[in-house]
This record gives structure tokens, C-alpha cells and sequence, in this order.
């Protein structure tokens, strides 16, 4: 992987700073050693699961350059792998192949993972989610694979009454696993001959380590070609951030600590663009990582869009062009049933929020003899990560144009 040049040097706004901040590539001149970023099964398992999502996201963002996307991996992740335990051996290895498993060689894959998915529902975390495959009652279920699902990951796979009933039941149950917080997951009733339905939905509501001081304030964010909307922001002068400019994908890196060992890692385009394909590709779980042990502590005058988004989509498409169009042909779900099972949709939705409040006051104390505070303000488009520090797990990947298009 070619190693990111992470200047502390936005333009002339940076200049006055660039003096006071260490050049990372000084230092650096020998050729390092590579180094295992990932070393437990469970940092293992939270990069493939990482890397499913990159993959997933950068096909939703293909799909339409100029929408916004909002995507929670780890959701997904469950639920599809709550299915493959239903696949014959063969459908199974298709179906983890594209969930990043099969670089694992883990005999202990459904334990691994069970227990990341524990470690993220903490509450100090601020994320709910939830993953469960839904079945039509004609396919005569195994009752080994309701068992055996239920028993490894505590959520019994449910059979389809049809209609309204089913739309009612799913819809509290998402209600009831989500602390009230995601209402009216499905807006209409599953179709008839639905088959398998895997869904998954999650929740975040994190609180930042610092607190910002003033918040609700209108101000105009850039969007491409367009006129500027008004959105509420909040802001805080001096405050703590990790900085870093990445001149190969012309944009600017904040990551800004959260409680619970999240962080949410902000990616500005120099420019106001719906263009963010360089970012994009460029996402990996390596990549993510080495990021955040290379960007620079600084004190920061920074300011947010205060957000609450919401999004809804049918992920089959992108399954399908992820290579698993053949798969989705015969699925081969023969733990499931003895009759032909096919899957007619992945719902999948995902709700945020940032609010200003912390645990912290910012500091007045300069960072490493840091005399004057650098601007990171993002009032344009931008692309940003939930992530989980422990773990490395991707929690949210979202790419915001136009806050209002994801309200």
C-alpha cells in the first residue's frame, strides 16, 4: 500500500503553522518494516467486515455519483452471515468470499464475530443495530438452522405471516431493538413469495470527548453546483483533532474523538465537488488505519454540520454486482429448506444524529507549542467514517452532498 504524505499544510491558510509542525515524511527516509496492522482474530474479523463495507458502499456511490449515501456495514455483515449458515459448503464459501471472510482462515469464524458484535453494542458507543433473516412460511423451515442461528447470535430467524402482519411485526421489532429510535423500517408490506428476506438497521447517537460551545447556528454549505442551503452547525475555537492534508486525493483529514473508543473521521475535498471517486477508491481497512496512526494532534477552530440523516435502501443490486449474481441465481440455502429459496431483497436502514454536547470543555493550552488554531470547517460536500479505535471496525460510512437530501 502506498504510504499516505499527511502535510499539516492546507494552502496559505495553514502557512502561518506549517513552521511549528514536523514534516512526516522526515524520519522516514529508510525503508520501514511492515507491520501486521491486524493481529487478534477479532481486529481480523472487524477488517473484513471493514472491507465488505468499502466495497459495498463504493458500488452505492457508483450506482449514483450525485446522491447521498449513508451505509452501516456492520449491520449488513450480520445479517448475510446469519444467512450463509443456511448455504450448502459451496454457497457458503461464494457467499463469504464477498464478505471479506475467506482471508481469515478462522475455525472459529461465527465466534469471532459474535463477540466483535458484542463489544460494539455497549452503550458508552452510542450505535444500535440489529440483523435477522425473514422467511416465507411455505418453505417448510429447518428447524436446525432457526436453532442453530438463534443459539449463536441470541436472534431466532422469523417466518412470514404475509401482508400487513408481517409489515406491523418487523416494523416494532426494528422499533424495540433500536431503542424507539428507527420508526417505520418497511413503509409497505413484503410481496407476495417474498422467500428470504435478510435485513439489517442500525442506530448512532454518539457523544464526542469535547463538547462544543455554541451550536444551532444557520450558515451556508457549498453544494455543486448549486445554490448554497442553510444548516444548522456547531463550532468550537481550540479544539482537539487529529489533522492531516492528503495531496493524492486532494483532501483534508479531521478524525474527531468520540466516547466509547469511537471516532468519526471527516475527508474534505479541496474543492466543492460530487466527485469524491479518489477518496473513495482509496478506502480500505489498512488504508483506515494507517491513517489514524499518522495524522497530527492539533487544536483546531472547528465547525460541524449538526446532522440527523436517515437512509433507506434495497442493497440486492449492489450484492449482485459485487459479484454475487450467479449466487442469487441458486442460492443453494439447503439448510434452510429442501425447496428452492431464493432472496428477494436486503433492507437496509441507518439512522444518525451529531449533537454538541461532551464529557470535556475544550482546552486552552496550545498542542506540542502549537501558538494559533487551524481552521477545518466543513460547509461542502464531504465523506466520513464511524469507527471503532479498539477494533478497527467500520461502524458508519457515509458521503453527505447535501445534508438535506439525507433529513
Amino acid at each position: 500500500m502506498q504510504r499516505l504524505t499527511l502535510l499539516l499544510c492546507v494552502g496559505v491558510l495553514f502557512s502561518c503553522s506549517l513552521a511549528q509542525l514536523p514534516d512526516l515524511e522526515e524520519g522516514n527516509a529508510e525503508e520501514e518494516a511492515p507491520v501486521d496492522l491486524f493481529t487478534t482474530p477479532t481486529t481480523k474479523m472487524a477488517a473484513s467486515t471493514s472491507d465488505f463495507g468499502y466495497n459495498l458502499f463504493r458500488q452505492l456511490a457508483a450506482h449514483d455519483p450525485k446522491a447521498s449515501v449513508l451505509l452501516s456495514p456492520i449491520s449488513i455483515s450480520a445479517a448475510l452471515t446469519q444467512l450463509s449458515m443456511g448455504a450448502s459448503p459451496e454457497s457458503e464459501k461464494q457467499l463469504h468470499r464477498v464478505l471479506r471472510y475467506h482471508t481469515l482462515q478462522d475455525p472459529q469464524l461465527h465466534d469471532t464475530l459474535r463477540d466483535l458484535l458484542a463489544s460494539l453494542r455497549t452503550s458508552s458507543k452510542g450505535l444500535s443495530f440489529a440483523a435477522r433473516i425473514y422467511l416465507e412460511r411455505r418453505l417448510r423451515l429447518k428447524l436446525e438452522y432457526l436453532n442453530a442461528v438463534e443459539k449463536q447470535y441470541g436472534v431466532r430467524p422469523k417466518a412470514l405471516m404475509g401482508g400487513a402482519r408481517d409489515l406491523k411485526e418487523i416494523n416494532e421489532w426494528i422499533k424495540q431493538q433500536t431503542g424507539g429510535k428507527v420508526d417505520r423500517f418497511l413503509t409497505a408490506a413484503l410481496p407476495r413469495g417474498a422467500g428470504v428476506v435478510p435485513l439489517g438497521v442500525a442506530y448512532f447517537k454518539g457523544q464526542w470527548v469535547t463538547r462544543f460551545s455554541e451550536s444551532g447556528t444557520m450558515q451556508d454549505f457549498q453544494v455543486d453546483g448549486a445554490e448554497p442551503v442553510k444548516i444548522a452547525m456547531m463550532q468550537q475555537e481550540r479544539y482537539p483533532i487529529k489533522l492531516g492534508n492528503d495531496p493524492d486525493l486532494s483532501c483534508t483529514i479531521a478524525q474527531v474523538q468520540m466516547d466509547g473508543g469511537i471516532s468519526m473521521i471527516f475527508f474534505l475535498p479541496d474543492e466543492v465537488t460530487q466527485n469524491m471517486t479518489l477518496i473513495e477508491e482509496a478506502l480500505t481497512a489498512e488504508f483506515v488505519q494507517d491513517l489514524s496512526m499518522t495524522l497530527h494532534p492539533v487544536q483546531a477552530d472547528l465547525i460541524l454540520p449538526v446532522l440527523k440523516l436517515s437512509y433507506s435502501v434495497n442493497l440486492l443490486p449492489q450484492l449482485s454486482d459485487m459479484g454475487l449474481s450467479d449466487w442469487l441465481a441458486q442460492t443453494n440455502l439447503v439448510k434452510i429448506s429442501n425447496q428452492a429459496v431464493k432472496v428477494s431483497t436486503v433492507h437496509h436502514k441507518v439512522v444518525m444524529e451529531t449533537v454538541p454536547e461532551g464529557t470535556q470543555y475544550p482546552g486552552t493550552a496550545p498542542v506540542s507549542g502549537q501558538q494559533l488554531a487551524l481552521p477545518f470547517r466543513v460547509d461542502r460536500p464531504f465523506l466520513f467514517l464511524v469507527r471503532d479505535e479498539p477494533s478497527g471496525a467500520l461502524l458508519l460510512i457515509g458521503k453527505v452532498l447535501n445534508p438535506r437530501d439525507l433529513a
